[in-house]
């Protein structure tokens, strides 16, 4: 049982994911073989229940791709489900304050450093009888900085033991500081809200980590920023589809695979 993205965060380098909402286990296969770092299952804003969750995570076994939750909320159940289920990592969403972070944490380790309860059912299949006595070095416990309270606490928030990245969400980082949601709003209170999350990263000993889009990944690299996701399976398969659908109205020769089945 070894996490590869951690091992990848613990040497200073960056890593790239994808998003996954669609709930189907070919298209987590998919996208773990492509050669992300990462591959997360989004619980909170996907359309993913547990059960279809359970088949996707069962898909991934075998890449070389870290796969990774977004549960729906900070919430002890669930978190103990997907990470029982195989997860390696949990991202947490709107986590604003200390004792939050706590309770992320508890969730996500088994005591002493943790409260999660003992009954790996898949994971102790997927990664053998180890897995108890290495869980909690291995588990990646990722909270989400995504409000305008979390960056005013975020020195209390990322000094909680047994964090391990700590993921911007840009939408609603935005909408609390009175702007459009989106991946970037460059010139504005949102570049200082990033660096100090940043900031409060690197003091701590905490991967930064954001959601992104591919053709932010340099810029998101020289903001400091080592998790980054840059791709997800709804707008990857809409960009094609409209990409052929244009190709073919406009009489081109290939699509955008360059392929015919």
């Amino acid at each position: 049982m070894k996490n590869r993205l951690k091992e990848k965060w613990a040497a200073g380098e960056p890593t790239y994911g994808a998003w996954l909402a669609i709930p189907s286990p070919l298209v987590a296969e998919a996208a773990a073989m492509a050669g992300f770092d990462y591959v997360c299952i989004d619980m909170q804003h996907g359309v993913a229940d547990y059960q279809v969750a359970v088949t996707m995570l069962a898909a991934m076994r075998g890449a070389d791709s870290t796969p990774i939750v977004r549960v729906p909320w900070l919430e002890p159940g669930i978190i103990g489900r997907v990470l029982d289920a195989g997860a390696l990592g949990v991202v947490v969403p709107m986590v604003n304050s200390r004792a939050e972070a706590e309770a992320a944490v508890a969730a996500c380790r088994y005591a002493p450093a943790g409260a999660r309860s003992f009954g790996p059912i898949r994971a102790g299949m997927a990664y053998g009888p180890s897995y108890f006595a290495e869980a909690n070095a291995e588990i990646a416990c990722i909270p989400m900085i995504e409000t305008r309270q979390a960056v005013e606490q975020v020195d209390d928030i990322l000094s909680v033991p047994g964090i391990d990245a700590a993921y911007v969400g840009p939408a609603d980082l935005s909408i609390t500081y009175g702007l459009p949601p989106g991946v970037d709003n460059p010139g504005t209170v949102f570049d200082e809200a990033i660096a100090t999350i940043v900031d409060s990263c690197n003091r701590h000993g905490v991967t930064p980590g954001i959601h992104s889009i591919a053709g932010l990944a340099a810029k998101r690299v020289g903001n400091g920023f080592r998790m980054i996701t840059v791709s997800s399976d709804l707008t990857a398969l809409t960009a094609g589809m409209r990409s052929d659908v244009k190709a073919a109205n406009e009489g081109g020769s290939t699509s955008s695979s360059g392929k015919i089945y």
